[in-house]
């Protein structure tokens, strides 16, 4: 019974105590208590505000750093690019905006040496050698026929499907918006070309005259011969 009256008589003198203290601060200070609890709330909400704005200006500098970075990071990607262009090279047709050179719609047909299309066999003076004097040749630049009204022998042309062919032959049946291309093969006439209608390139116009030296040196020349490696051309 003793225990539970000390334990009360501690318990009254506590809350007295307590009470005491804040009629003390209360006196001094001029605040009641009502003022101190939205004082600690403040006290909370301020504090909440403030990581609020400490996450966001963290944010803001971390975009800062990640705008800054931008330009770098789209140059290393450009130079990844140019990389990839370098390490896996393109066809030709790829390669180039033929857009930039002017366009002629014509009727492409393919041809051989042989005597289907030209009447002539191996053994013959002028077996495989065209109006210009150059052997027909297939390469990266090949050797095709056109009406010189049209295109003039020595006029370079690319045509997509089939490469850069060099005015370089005539032919009777070859009037007007008519090439032909030339193949080493009738199987390949008939199963990589056929007959086409088809835009062309126009890259350089001859002056009328092709020399075998000419022709070389256009499939020498070194800028083309990744395509070579390629066999873009085929």
């Amino acid at each position: 019974m003793n225990t539970w009256k000390q334990i009360a008589r501690r318990l009254m003198m506590t809350t007295l105590f307590f009470t005491a203290l804040l009629t003390t601060f209360q006196t001094f200070s001029g605040v009641g208590a009502a003022e101190l609890g939205r004082w600690v709330s403040e006290q909370a909400t301020y504090g909440t505000q403030e990581l609020k704005r400490t996450a966001i200006q963290h944010v803001e500098k971390r975009m800062t750093i990640f705008k800054r970075a931008i330009p770098t990071m789209q140059r290393e990607e450009q130079a990844m690019s140019i990389e990839a262009v370098k390490a896996e090279p393109v066809s030709l047709e790829e390669a180039i905006d033929w857009s930039l050179y002017p366009s002629e719609r014509v009727v492409a047909t393919g041809y051989t040496a042989g005597y289907e299309s030209t009447g002539k066999n191996p053994g013959h003076p002028g077996y495989g050698i065209t109006y210009s004097g150059v052997e027909v040749h297939r390469d990266l630049y090949s050797t095709i026929a056109a009406d010189p009204t049209v295109f003039p022998i020595g006029t370079v042309l690319f045509i997509p499907g089939y490469g850069y062919g060099v005015v370089a032959d005539t032919g009777s049946a070859i009037k007007g918006h008519i090439i032909d291309l030339y193949y080493e093969t009738v199987d390949e006439v008939f199963n990589k070309w056929g007959k086409q209608e088809i835009d062309v390139y126009v890259i350089e116009r001859g002056d009328g005259k092709l020399t075998p030296e000419e022709f070389m040196s256009l499939n020498e020349d070194e800028a083309v011969q990744v395509f070579r490696n390629e066999k873009s051309y085929e």
